[in-house]
This record gives structure tokens, C-alpha cells and sequence, in this order.
């Protein structure tokens, strides 16, 4: 009797108290979505976009069929058996190729091709019909990949790729080897010529986009979160390849330099100047022959239109987690590609390439007058009267104790309650308004133990190389954020020198709006095979 029970209307329920669940949830994760995890049984979802993100990184219909009908305690129903696999032939039957006038939407059926172009939105993006389908308008590639999926028919893009122009790059070993997983990331991706790598925080996905860029060898522009971000690449690659120092430009707000390999922020160009991106030449700077997209689940919505228009250059997502909040995980699948490579965290961490981890979640009771705030208050004002309540200082002073010495993270959401616990636990904030210099200074003192704590914003998520945390108190959050719960996790999971634990807290308002959207924060990690063990604050 195995630890899944599938039901007819596509939802899979997981007893996580079974022995073999763990491996159930890994094998499950691939093809379906968690939707909610309380204690004794998780809800998963099998989606359509689930089920080609799975047969992109090659897994067929048969495949996800055994694993149901290994780990269910009863029959899968015929129906969800034939809906995968009518879902899964779905995926390929219409494939974008180019002859040698142009672009072709091509299909065996040719009633799947009269389905399609008989739809206004996609008949706009396609001119005369040719042999076995339809002449493409020459901009239209991406925004007929968003159409047909939007359709139901995901398109294969075999268009082919714009080679760019070529730069010699090779792998630098020394102190550092190049792990197996990064290698078949790599090369998956090289394989497909687009889409994402979903890896977790601290397991090297700077390393995977070095290893691509050695594998295109060709012009690279990088887009990534902040100017943090793009000075550790830059540093990352400097170490691990064979670039130079004159091979490396940084474009962003403080400086506009373009090199072969060329790291800008999503900020810059999304900076509009009279209405117009004052920087989009930059996408056309240089013949780009790769486009690494790093924190791909952050992607601003401008970047997907511009991304739109870039389907012939390789791309390359990088992410710890496909979930979006704004709900755009197609258009990542559509424009930037389909999930390539992903490795579940608990094996990486069971191979010692990440750390183990401890989630609490910490239930803080409201004094009473605060309570009384709370009762007469809205919604919104509600959730902040909780996610700031004072009460929680005297838990993360307990926390602290506990775990003295140990390098740690305090991550607040708003500034006031940033400002608040800095100044009474006398402990140095980091937030957006930080002086790039100053921020950079108080991460490299975190590094080298001159400081054991340190009070950050939603800045520090993503996209900060601090491997010696080891202890994280979330003390306010975006409302229910699974990616955001995922970043956050993730600062603490690199492996640590002396090969301790980490300990992830989160801290919540007692009986709450907090405590729900708590709920749904959680719910990425426990597909993630994290637990979190509650306590009230009395039991630290």
C-alpha cells in the first residue's frame, strides 16, 4: 500500500507519515503541484503545464503513469490516466522550424493546424500557408508560443539559435570541482538550446551559467536581480573560467559598460525615460549568442515582452523555484523555455552539497492592546499589526541566545519594523535604501565573522553569497510568498565549514491573518521534503 491516493479530478493526496513518501514526493514534484501541505496529508495537483514541463526535460507519459501506479494505494481512475497521456501527446504535434525563407508553423495534423490558425490571435501572427502548415511572421516567434499554449498546443521550437559571436570561455578548476548535477544542468540545457534550470539556493547555479557559457562559447549578457548580484558574478566567473578582467562589463545604474561577457540588471532596463526603456539597444549591443536570465521567478513583466522578441538568442532561466506569484510560470515556459533539469533539494543536501536544515515556525501571542488594534483594524491593516508586532523582539532576543555566536539573519518585510529591531537588539541593518559600498561592506564583515547578526530587507532574498549563515528569524514576510519563503531559506543552505545544521524561524502573530498566509508560505519548502515544527513562544 503506497502513500498516494490519485482522485478523478487530477488532485494526488500524499500521507506524509508513510515510509515512503519522501521518495513519492520527490518522484511527484516533477510533473505535479503542491497546493497544500497541513500536517498528515498533502494536496498535489497535476496541471497540464506541469505535465509538459516534465516531458520537456524528458519524461514521457509512461513514466508518470508508473510512478502513480507504484506509490497509489488504489487504481489510478482511467480517466486522469488518459487525460495525462492525451496532455502529454499534446506536447511537439505543432513544431516551429525555419526553411530557407523564413519561419514555418508545421503539424502531421491537419486539423490541428486548422484549429490553431482558424483562432484570431494566432492567425494575426501567420501569413500564407505552405506544405504541412503556415508561413510565420518574422517577429511574431514568441508571441506565438505564448498563443498555442494558451491554446493548448505547446509548440517545439526548432527554429535554431543565432550562434553569436564567438568567445573562446573553458572551466577554471583549482580549488573547487565541477559537480555532476551542474554538468547534466548544463548540458541539458546546451541540448535543448533554451529554458530553465531549477536548482536550490547554494547548490551553484552561477556555476551551472559558467558552465554553459564554456559549452556556447559565445557572447553572453547576464541579466540579474541587483548590482550585489552582478559584482558576485563577475567575481564568480573571474574564479571559476578563463575570463579576464577586460572580458567582464557591469551595465546597470553606476556603470554602462558593454564587454563579450556583459552582466546588467533587471532595473536598468526597465528604466523608463518619457515613456520609452532608455536601454533596450543594449539587447542588440552585441551578437549575443547566450541570454542567462538569473532568478528567472523574479522576472519584471517588461522583460517577458522584451524576451518576446529575443527567440532567436539561446536563453537560460536559473531559479530555486518555478512558482510565481503573479502566475506568469507559462510565459517563462513559452518565452524563456521549458524546464530543463531539475534536482530535488533533499538530494542534494543527502549528498552533502547543501546543508541540512530545521524549520520552526514560532507562534508569538498578541499583548492585548494590540490585539484590540488588531480586532477594530481592516484587512490590509491587519496583516502589518501582526507581521510588526513588538512582541516578537523579546523572541528573537530568546533565538539569538540560543544560537549565540552563530551567524545570523533577521529579514523583516517593512522598514520601520527593520529600523526598530536594529536599534533595540544594537544590531546593523541592511535594507534597499543601503549604499551599494556600505551594503557590500557589511556582507564581507558577515563573511569574515566581524559580525555575527544582521537585520536585512526582501534585498537580502536573493542573489547573496553569505555561506556561514546558519541561523535565519523571519520576522515579517510578503503575505503568502512561497518564493519568497523559498529565497529566504536558501541564504542558509550552503554547506557549512564545520558541517553544522541551519535553522530557519519564522515568526508569527498568534491566531491571525499572519498565521494562514504562513500556511501558504510553507508550501514550496514542504514540497521540498521541509518540515515545519510549530511551537509557541514559550518553547525556544
Amino acid at each position: 500500500m503506497g502513500p498516494l491516493i490519485v482522485q478523478s479530478d487530477r488532485t494526488v493526496l500524499l500521507e506524509t507519515d508513510h515510509p515512503n513518501a519522501e521518495i513519492a514526493r520527490h518522484e511527484l514534484a516533477i510533473f505535479a503541484e503542491l497546493e497544500r501541505a497541513p500536517e498528515h496529508v498533502h494536496t498535489y495537483r497535476i496541471t497540464k503545464l506541469g505535465l509538459w514541463n516534465a516531458r520537456a526535460a524528458g519524461h514521457d507519459a509512461s513514466f508518470i503513469l508508473e510512478v502513480l501506479n507504484r506509490y497509489s494505494k488504489y487504481p489510478v481512475p482511467q480517466g486522469v490516466a488518459q487525460e495525462i497521456e492525451a496532455t502529454i501527446a499534446r506536447f511537439g504535434r505543432l513544431v516551429i522550424a525555419r526553411d530557407a525563407e523564413g519561419l514555418v508553423l508545421r503539424s502531421d495534423s491537419k486539423a490541428i493546424l486548422a484549429e490553431v490558425a482558424s483562432t484570431r490571435r494566432i492567425a494575426d501572427l501567420l501569413e500564407q500557408e505552405v506544405e504541412s502548415g503556415y508561413r510565420i511572421r518574422d517577429w511574431a516567434r514568441g508571441q506565438l508560443k505564448q498563443e498555442l499554449l494558451k491554446l493548448g498546443w505547446p509548440a517545439e521550437d526548432s527554429a535554431g539559435f543565432t550562434p553569436g559571436t564567438p568567445m573562446e570561455i573553458e572551466l577554471v578548476e583549482g580549488d573547487w570541482q565541477l559537480r555532476d548535477y551542474q554538468l547534466q544542468a548544463a548540458q541539458k540545457f546546451e541540448l535543448g538550446g533554451n529554458g530553465v534550470v531549477v536548482l536550490p539556493c547554494g547548490a551553484g547555479k552561477t556555476i551551472v551559467g559558467a558552465t554553459a557559457m564554456s559549452l556556447i562559447k559565445a557572447n553572453t549578457l547576464i541579466l540579474v536581480t541587483n548590482t550585489v548580484s552582478a559584482r558576485q558574478w563577475r567575481a564568480e566567473l573571474l574564479k571559476r573560467t578563463s575570463l579576464s578582467e577586460d572580458d567582464i562589463a557591469e551595465y546597470s545604474g553606476s556603470s554602462k559598460e558593454i564587454a563579450p561577457v556583459t552582466i546588467a540588471t533587471y532595473q536598468i532596463l526597465t528604466t523608463k525615460r518619457k515613456g520609452d526603456f532608455a536601454h533596450l539597444e543594449l539587447l542588440n549591443a552585441r551578437d549575443w549568442g547566450l541570454i542567462v536570465y538569473d532568478e528567472v521567478h523574479l522576472l519584471p513583466a517588461p522583460i517577458f515582452k522584451m524576451t518576446a522578441d529575443l527567440q532567436a538568442r539561446r536563453r537560460l532561466g536559473l531559479t530555486a523555484t518555478l512558482v510565481r506569484e503573479d502566475g506568469r510560470e507559462s510565459d517563462v515556459f513559452s518565452l524563456i523555455g521549458p524546464k530543463r533539469f531539475d534536482a530535488p533539494w533533499k538530494d542534494i543536501e543527502a549528498q552533502g552539497y547543501i546543508a541540512p536544515a530545521k524549520c520552526f515556525e514560532i507562534r508569538v501571542p498578541l499583548p492585548d492592546e494590540a490585539r484590540m488594534q488588531y480586532a477594530i483594524a481592516d484587512q490590509d491593516t491587519r496583516f502589518k499589526i501582526a507581521a510588526t508586532a513588538d512582541a516578537k523582539i523579546n523572541i528573537i532576543k530568546q533565538i539569538l541566545k540560543k544560537h549565540q555566536a552563530e551567524p545570523t539573519l533577521i529579514i523583516g518585510q517593512y522598514l520601520e519594523q527593520i529600523d526598530q529591531v536594529s536599534n533595540a537588539l544594537d544590531i546593523p541593518k541592511l535594507t534597499g535604501e543601503t549604499p551599494v559600498s556600505e551594503r557590500e561592506q557589511l556582507f564581507q564583515d558577515f563573511r569574515k565573522g566581524k559580525l555575527t547578526a544582521l537585520v536585512v530587507s526582501k534585498v537580502a532574498n536573493f542573489s547573496v553569497d553569505l555561506p556561514e549563515a546558519s541561523v535565519a528569524i523571519q520576522i515579517s514576510g510578503a503575505f503568502g510568498s512561497r518564493q519568497e519563503e523559498a529565497q529566504r531559506l536558501g541564504r542558509l543552505l550552503r554547506p557549512k565549514a564545520d558541517g553544522r545544521s541551519a535553522s530557519f524561524y519564522t515568526l508569527v502573530a498568534k491566531d491571525t491573518v499572519e498565521q494562514d498566509f504562513a500556511q501558504n508560505r510553507q508550501r514550496f519548502l514542504a514540497e521540498q521534503g521541509y518540515s515545519y515544527e510549530i511551537l509557541d513562544a514559550d518553547q525556544i
